[in-house]
């Protein structure tokens, strides 16, 4: 084989607590692992031209691309094409194998999520998996995720199709392993406060005031009928390519209320508006294209439930903040924020 490219900007090859991740990254030994792990995709034909990590949380979780030149390539994510080109994306996880989410994806493409699904509304095919290596595989697919177009003049429109997506996972008949309940939800919150107060022990009492608020708007709740739920629904999470969406990391996927994924949704909006533009509200008719569209599909009895688990995913969006330097700016704003919609 000849010498490849091999880019690790994090250091991952150095993990202690993935020390398999050296023959991860290693050139001979990942592609004798990858043919026989993956042999709907590579075959003789197949060439590996280049590994690389693109994302490490050391301890814990690692992604590795592996790109691939074919004389044949593996099917296209277009009916009746080919490529010549193509991706593996490898998920790697220190506590061990996860077979459930690739279970969960292969039960989805047959419930309706294949790559040419009518709908438009795919998830990505589950290309094998490595049990040495802690890792499963799936093929990287096409497009632009939707946090880069929902600024973007047709953004609204944009909303309303994530919204149809949405209800498409909360309708397939899949039972989650999982329950998520409002409890889970504070209980989470009550974590990162108290992260937050480590770090900006001077907020004590304002953290503390969030958390009660948060607490009674939680317990305010009616319970809903409980659907399976992707539970990190955010912008980043779908790719748009022309008039298809890829729905990305199910790790989460779970039974709980579908209101929380949009709720989920439009809470990074105003984050993601508060960073761009100063100003919460700058996206806000593409939060209420999307708040509305649910409502359509699922009644309007919904909307104070979305609405509310945007609050909260904005009291947890606090701490979330504080773990990235070009955020760590807005804690303090986006403190003020929740102050606000909790009426403090």
């Amino acid at each position: 084989m000849k010498r490849l490219p091999v880019s690790d900007p994090f250091g991952a090859a150095a993990d202690p607590a993935m020390p398999w991740l050296a023959a991860v990254l290693d050139p001979v030994e990942a592609m004798s692992r990858l043919q026989s792990a993956c042999t709907r995709f590579i075959d003789e034909a197949a060439e590996l031209c280049a590994i690389r990590v693109t994302r490490h949380k050391p301890g814990r979780r690692c992604v590795v691309e592996y790109d691939f030149e074919s004389k044949r390539g593996p099917p296209s994510h277009t009916p009746g094409q080919r490529q010549a080109k193509f991706t593996l994306l490898g998920k790697v996880r220190a506590k061990g194998l996860d077979k459930r989410t690739p279970q969960l994806l292969e039960a989805l493409r047959r419930a309706g999520f294949e790559a040419d699904s009518a709908d438009g509304i795919s998830v990505p095919e589950v290309a094998g998996m490595i049990p040495e290596f802690r890792m499963w595989l799936q093929v990287k697919v096409p497009g632009i995720p939707a946090s880069d177009l929902l600024a973007q003049p047709n953004g609204a429109e944009l909303a309303r199709r994530i919204a149809d997506a949405a209800h498409k996972v909360h309708v397939t008949p899949i039972a989650p392993e999982r329950n998520h309940t409002i409890a889970d939800e504070l209980r989470i919150l009550r974590d990162r406060m108290s992260l937050v107060a480590q770090i900006e022990p001077g907020w004590g009492s304002r953290l503390e005031r969030v958390l009660e608020g948060s607490e009674r708007l939680g317990n305010s709740l009616v319970k809903p009928e409980f659907c399976g739920i992707h539970r990190d629904f955010y912008p980043a999470q779908i790719l748009v390519d022309g008039q298809r969406q890829w729905l990305l990391d199910f790790d989460l996927f779970c039974k709980g209320d579908p209101a929380l994924d949009i709720g989920n949704f439009t809470g990074h909006i105003t984050e993601q508006s508060l960073r761009m533009f100063g100003d919460a509200n700058a996206l806000a008719d593409r939060e209420h294209a999307i708040e509305d569209r649910f409502v359509e599909l699922c009644g309007e009895e919904t909307r104070l439930r979305a609405r509310a688990y945007k609050t909260l995913t904005l009291v947890r969006q606090i701490q979330l903040s504080t773990e990235f330097a070009e955020r760590r700016p807005f804690t303090e704003r986006l403190v003020q924020l929740c102050e606000r919609r909790l009426e403090l």
